[in-house]
């Protein structure tokens, strides 16, 4: 008989969006440039839609987003781009304008993120360059104010198989659903998987069902009795994450 176990442990000490370490990012939001996204390609070999990014709300702060990317192994001159309001044509590069800050490591720099105070919804796109091109990601429609991301923990977790725990969730919970991705990490953060699904279920480490996959390799196995963690994201077609998932599970 399957078993299932509801993990309702949510540690915001251990999440990966925690404000306390965002204190300088934070001050420096004001230090805008005159750089236009569309000056900055002129004459370059530009591919879009190449940086894997999306924007959440902050999980005690809706006025604070974060905004996520893969950085890919080589990249260089990582930049972040935004439009005053939403009401423009988001392929409109003119429109997007480079802001100065700095964005941090998550998961063995596996991923990174930017973070700033937004009092209004905007349009970001973030751009790096590899291998003389410059990548970008597709436009992130931030709506921290008309839709906040939703912060729980209501997983289920089928340990049937051992050292291979399914996870599973409420599919399109919060709606406007295009995509999940989920991240299995030790309990300090060291990344273990990073995979994205359609369907509302994932199974370390089966890739089956996984149509991307930031860990090309495969995973350490997971050892029983150890604690991890595993984080989800909702994410919708305008790459805004509707609603995070985070909960620490014991395998058995």
């Amino acid at each position: 008989m399957n078993r299932f176990k509801t993990i309702i442990y949510l540690t915001l000490v251990l999440t990966i969006i925690s404000c306390q370490s965002d204190d300088d990012n934070l001050d420096s939001v004001n230090v805008i440039n005159t750089v236009k996204l569309s000056d900055m390609i002129v004459n370059r070999t530009v591919e879009t839609g190449a940086v894997i990014a999306c924007a959440a709300s902050d999980a005690t702060n809706a006025d604070v987003v974060h905004a996520f990317y893969y950085l890919e192994e080589g990249a260089t001159n990582v930049r972040f781009f935004e439009t005053n309001t939403t009401d423009i044509d988001k392929d409109d590069y003119s429109s997007y304008r480079e802001l100065a800050i700095t964005s941090q490591p998550l998961f063995d720099g596996y991923i990174y993120k930017f973070t700033r105070p937004f009092a209004h919804e905007q349009w970001i796109i973030i751009a790096f360059e590899l291998d003389g091109e410059i990548k970008l990601s597709n436009p992130i429609r931030t709506k921290n104010v008309t839709k906040p991301t939703v912060w729980g923990n209501k997983l289920m977790i089928n340990q049937q198989t051992s050292n291979m725990p399914v996870f599973s969730w409420e599919h399109n919970a919060n709606g406007d659903n295009a995509i999940y991705f989920q991240v299995v990490s030790t309990t300090d953060n060291g990344l273990l998987s990073g995979t994205y699904t359609y369907e509302n279920q994932f199974q370390y480490y089966d890739t089956s069902n996984v149509v991307l996959n930031i860990t090309e390799e495969n995973p350490l196995e997971l050892t029983i009795d150890n604690s991890y963690k595993f984080t989800l994201m909702d994410v919708s077609e305008d790459n805004w994450v509707n609603a995070v998932i985070q909960s620490i599970f014991m395998v058995e």
